[in-house]
């Protein structure tokens, strides 16, 4: 009960932020237009972002206990932050963004000094340690949650509610570990649903809509992976030493990392930039299935749950990581092959 203040101050923050931030966004031109993409009504504030952000340093300046690392990691997401609002505003280039990110992992690995070390025993025989060689995978994580995120916030709902799973499943591995770092997925917990309220505008229809934008999506997948890479390092000052394997990550945000990896290797098989946006994203495909966005997000979330529990059943049943690496590989193997192949699986379907 102790962190329920915390959690519903977060979320009363977010609401209050983003009544604040409304007229502020129409103003400047901070909105969503409709296009050939993005199918919806009118200009939408960007602001979701901005407004968690801002309600999770102010709690969090109260409740999370000061460190050089937590420091160094409100910089980053300041500036990925920045990065996201710019890029929402004057659409980047695909470069700029990249650059920026490069640097929000520097802080990462350089200034916190927290990088992929090792990725567990993953091949059975042996641990697969990477040395410095973990400052490029560390890298290219990054670059990956926070793009991965990015990617998949395309329907009304899904990053806010993918994330939501994300961070309850950190809350719990952290807590369960003794660290104190649980309280940043928590307070992320609050203002995210903050932000769905008024994205869904459910249960009060008549709220004013706002969308994530650029900038939320970012800086949830930079504050994803952060925890994850801390998590996944050794820590003597907790009993479990380490919160979660490496190969647990993976589930934990398997459903943005799938769709990413599978929709820019279909990309690059038509002879397209991996970067170039189209319509062929798992919502998309769902929606072209005849299900409307609401059926969408539910089966897609309910997706990345089950996902989730089997990472944390297998974290804490201490299942083998080469199982549970073997076991993920061949879930995307089938999720790979089924969006390759939905149409034929589909009329198999409705015949059946």
């Amino acid at each position: 009960m102790e962190y329920l203040i915390p959690l519903l101050s977060v979320f009363f923050l977010t609401c209050i932020a983003i009544k604040v931030l409304n007229p502020i966004a129409q103003r400047v031109g901070l909105v969503d237009l409709p296009n050939e993409r993005k199918l919806h009504e009118g200009a939408i504030p960007l602001i979701g972002g901005v407004s968690i952000y801002c309600s999770v340093l102010l709690v969090s300046s109260i409740v999370v206990p000061e460190s050089q690392t937590f420091n160094l990691y409100l910089i980053s997401s300041a500036l990925i932050l920045f990065l996201g609002v710019l890029d929402d505003k004057y659409d980047l280039s695909v470069r700029v963004r990249i650059a920026a990110q490069v640097i929000t992992a520097s802080i990462l690995i350089f200034g916190a000094g927290f990088y992929l070390t090792t990725l567990g025993h993953i091949l059975y025989f042996f641990e697969l340690k990477l040395g410095y060689v973990g400052i490029f995978v560390t890298t290219i994580a990054v670059i990956g949650a926070i793009n991965a995120f990015n990617m998949v916030d395309g329907i009304d709902g899904l990053a806010g509610m993918l994330s939501l799973v994300t961070f309850s499943s950190l809350t719990l591995l952290f807590y369960f570990a003794g660290s104190s770092w649980f309280l940043l997925p928590l307070l992320f917990i609050g203002a995210i649903l903050g932000c769905l309220l008024f994205n869904l505008r459910w249960p009060f229809p008549s709220l004013d809509k706002i969308f994530m934008g650029d900038a939320g999506s970012m800086l949830i997948g930079l504050t994803v992976v952060w925890l994850l890479v801390i998590g996944t390092n050794p820590d003597p000052s907790i009993p479990a030493k380490q919160v979660l394997s490496p190969v647990t990550a993976l589930y934990l945000i398997a459903i943005p990392l799938m769709d990413m990896v599978a929709i820019m290797y279909r990309r690059v098989k038509k002879g397209m930039s991996p970067f170039k946006p189209d319509r062929d994203h798992l919502h998309h495909i769902f929606e072209r299935a005849g299900y409307n966005r609401k059926q969408t997000l539910i089966r897609i979330s309910l997706a990345s749950l089950v996902l989730a529990v089997i990472g944390i059943g297998g974290e804490m049943t201490q299942v083998p990581e080469w199982i549970m690496f073997v076991a993920f590989l061949s879930i995307f193997a089938v999720y790979n092959w089924a969006l390759s192949n939905i149409w034929q699986i589909l009329t198999w379907l409705r015949r059946g």
